[in-house]
């Protein structure tokens, strides 16, 4: 069994997360430049056993489409293509913002801190997008 990595699409910046590799506990993995990430996949497929992706699907608060909807749907239908016998798994990820944020706040970071560590919050955002996945699952 691989592990699970997740994806927090953004127009700029992208949060990933993983699993172990027991693919039991989400853990923050990194921010990248959004226009990196289909060349960070690819090398971090060739180290790590992954199997599967989620991705983090956008809607506001009635369930519509939001800017960033079809962004990851062209991602997804993407990554399917890229990657044939990968898992894909898109996962509802209303809140997870202001879930990062407030756990960037209970673990003590500064409001100068969160102002500057954006990344932080994309790659706790896709954390909790999985854990999410995990849970379900």
């Amino acid at each position: 069994m691989g592990r699970i990595l997740a994806i927090d699409l953004g127009s700029k910046r992208t949060g990933l997360a993983v699993t172990d590799p027991l693919a039991m506990l989400a853990n923050p993995l990194e921010t990248i430049p959004t226009h990196n990430l289909l060349d960070y996949l690819k090398l971090y497929f060739e180290k790590e056993e992954v199997s599967a992706i989620v991705i983090g699907f956008p809607k506001s608060l009635n369930g519509s489409a939001t800017q960033m909807t079809q962004p990851v749907l062209a991602l997804e239908k993407k990554l399917k293509r890229l990657y044939p016998n990968q898992t894909i798994v898109l996962v509802d990820e209303r809140f997870t913002s202001k879930m990062a944020m407030q756990t960037m706040i209970e673990m003590g970071s500064s409001k100068k801190d969160r102002r500057e560590k954006a990344g932080n919050l994309d790659k706790i955002s896709a954390a909790i997008i999985l854990q999410t996945y995990l849970e379900k699952k």
